[in-house]
């Protein structure tokens, strides 16, 4: 198969070029939701639960719904087309905000739950934004154009605190609970995201299959299937490049989610204050997503296992600096760096799954990556808590650093099944 180092660049059409904004636009504006999950999520939880040590639920149950929905989204825009999945998920997404506003009103932690899970997986569902935009670029550039749909989410970023800041003075005059105002906003925000991708023609699967009349000179390589013809996971798991990639992300993101919460709880422990913690976090924020542009190229450029390898090395390096340095600078650069390491894992494997796959199967391809992410995401969330309740937090960073190395395991055992070589 020709590999995307090896093709030359094209010009970008520009009725793509506008698609890739839309998106891009689309994505700032309902990605700031999803920070709420993460920001005031656990808060929700301790006010609904009374306890700490439920803290992490609402991580979890992200990660849940991304594994229950991934896949299942993904066989749907493989038949229909990209809108109609990203679509039906910003509607459920709309639907689960409210549920998850309404469950402080009602004092309800069944109906956080409930509200988390729906929110979750529609979320998770318009997530096929990522594979609309590889869908529109030859295999050459389709790492930048991830780079380029992720730095949408930093604006994201800015909006949640706007929307927080709103809710705190205002709450009271409207009789609600300043940490569920920020979630009855939020539909407003997926509406406009909806309505930027309703201008998005034609679909992206479209786009996909007829490559070549959008990039004249475009050849598309060989497509690889199973004997049978027809899409299947576990073929293509069997793949050891295809498993490599994917156990690679999935690491990527169990190593995020733990160090997420032990950054705030180690930053704590050493007397730092609230507003210095946030700040340690709005760094890892960057991280994730201020670098995707030149990352993607970088992959575009000399290859998805250049990128996609250190890529957990760096996060592996950042979570030892979280949980084994006492400095406020040292616990913020590794978790800027855990940032930066997941976003290359990221960036990288999700083109190699769209460089292996064909437009029809794609969807159902990178869902799988992410419904493999969405589970370790939850491993991830119960085993952190009582690694810190009954061991330490050194303990739960190490258990970020060995979850970062098992990939380096895997690829060492498929080298050495190899002769050596790295697939």
């Amino acid at each position: 198969m020709t590999t995307p180092q090896k093709q030359a660049d094209f010009t970008v059409p520009a009725i793509i070029k506008k698609n890739m904004v839309l998106f891009a636009l689309s994505q700032s504006f309902t990605g700031a939701g999803m920070q709420l999950a993460y920001g005031v999520g656990p808060l929700m939880v301790y006010q609904l639960s009374g306890s700490a040590g439920l803290s992490g639920l609402s991580v979890a149950l992200i990660g849940l719904s991304r594994f229950l929905v991934a896949y299942h989204i993904g066989r749907i825009t493989d038949r229909h087309g990209r809108k109609p999945g990203i679509y039906f998920g910003l509607m459920l997404a709309l639907c689960g905000a409210s549920v998850t506003g309404i469950s402080l009103w009602a004092n309800s932690l069944a109906v956080f739950i409930a509200g988390m899970l729906i929110f979750g997986m529609g979320m998770n569902a318009s997530q096929q934004l990522r594979v609309a935009a590889t869908d529109m670029f030859p295999p050459n550039m389709r790492a930048r154009a991830l780079g380029y749909l992720a730095t949408g989410s930093l604006v994201g970023l800015a909006l949640m605190p706007i929307m927080v800041t709103i809710a705190d003075k205002n709450a009271k005059a409207f009789g609600i609970d300043p940490l569920a105002m920020p979630w009855f906003m939020v539909p407003v925000l997926i509406l406009v995201g909806m309505t930027l991708v309703t201008q998005v023609k034609p679909d992206p699967k479209h786009i996909g299959m007829n490559l070549a009349h959008y990039y004249p000179g475009y050849e598309a390589p060989p497509k690889i299937t199973n004997a049978k013809g027809e899409f299947s996971a576990w073929a293509l798991l069997k793949r050891p490049r295809i498993l490599i990639a994917i156990v690679s992300n999935s690491a990527g993101q169990a190593n995020m989610s733990i160090v997420m919460v032990l950054t705030s709880l180690v930053l704590a422990h050493h007397g730092y204050t609230l507003t210095e913690i946030s700040i340690s976090h709005a760094f890892h924020s960057a991280g994730m997503f201020a670098f995707t542009i030149p990352i993607g190229k970088l992959a575009d450029k000399f290859g998805r296992n250049a990128v996609m390898y250190p890529g957990v090395f760096v996060s592996v390096i950042g979570a030892g600096f979280v949980a084994f340095t006492p400095t406020y600078e040292l616990v913020t650069l590794g978790t800027f760096l855990v940032g930066v390491g997941w976003a290359g894992a990221n960036v990288a494997s999700t083109a190699l799954l769209a460089d292996s796959t064909s437009t029809a199967e794609r969807g159902r391809a990178i869902g799988l990556n992410d419904s493999f992410a969405g589970s370790m995401t939850v491993v991830a969330a119960v085993i952190t808590g009582p690694l810190i309740e009954y061991m330490s937090l050194a303990a739960t960073g190490m258990a970020a650093v060995v979850i970062g190395c098992v990939p380096f395991f895997l690829l060492g055992g498929v080298m050495l099944k190899n002769g050596g070589r790295v697939p």
